[in-house]
């Protein structure tokens, strides 16, 4: 089924208030789903895995600084979404480098990484550069790589299928790098990879404006059940505040 973009967002922001996300959160999430999905990085296939679990990131604490020093930090995000995490630790990124020109954080225990991007984005239009890395799997593991130039409006975005076995500390780790001294889009390796360039990224974007977002309709349902539960909640205290007048 093809829906708009803005009844996807309005239906993703309550889906994840549903969930327990905070204010503020809730508008990051939809933001990080919908671009994703406009962009051609199938933002809606990376929700699907995600939903099962992310009424479960209000039970865990919060995300937690372990080490810092004025060029870098190591966040642990104790087992949540990116969905809910990562735009709070790219802004890090992105104040240590204004302060020294570059720094790298590394956030540990974070799932569904792929939703960096629209942070990473967001980073960039704000004239620094900024570089995310990570991996996924076990044995053959895939490596992701996405960056932007500063001032530049998209970034770009690899990932390749390796040989290598991931280590018990890259499992659910991801790297960001910023600077607002070199350009780090250029770090991007055109190997035997899938490789979206930051004008393919456009592109796809002016497809969906111009076609709308298809979604399963199971998907469509389950996210609107889930949201349901703020439209109950508003309705029963839209009832409660005219009953005390």
């Amino acid at each position: 089924m093809n829906i708009s973009m803005n009844e996807l967002k309005a239906a993703l922001r309550r889906c994840f208030e549903a969930c327990g996300y905070f204010v503020g959160n809730y508008e990051d999430a939809a933001n990080m789903v919908l671009w994703l999905e406009k962009h051609g990085l199938n933002g809606l296939t990376e929700l699907e895995r995600a939903l099962p679990f992310i009424d479960r990131d209000s039970d865990k604490p919060l995300s937690s600084v372990v080490y810092e020093d004025s060029t870098s930090a190591i966040i642990d995000s104790h087992g949540r979404s990116a969905l809910n995490c990562i735009a709070a630790a790219v802004d890090l990124a992105h104040a240590k480098a204004l302060e020294v020109g570059i720094a790298t954080v590394t956030v540990h225990n974070c799932h569904n990484r792929m939703f960096i991007l629209k942070a990473l984005t967001d980073c960039g239009r704000r004239g620094i550069s900024v570089a995310a890395y990570w991996q996924n799997g076990n044995d053959n593991i895939t490596e992701h790589t996405a960056a932007i130039a500063a001032g530049e409006r998209y970034p770009s975005y690899s990932d390749a299928t390796t040989c290598l076995s991931a280590s018990p500390d890259d499992k659910q780790a991801l790297t960001i790098v910023c600077s607002s001294r070199i350009n780090l889009a250029t770090t991007l390796k055109h190997r035997n990879t899938r490789m979206l360039s930051a004008a393919q990224v456009e592109q796809n974007k002016e497809h969906s404006v111009n076609q709308g977002i298809e979604i399963k309709p199971a998907l469509w349902e389950e996210i609107n059940r889930i949201g349901a539960a703020v439209l109950v909640e508003n309705s029963e205290l839209s009832r409660a505040d005219a009953g005390g007048r």
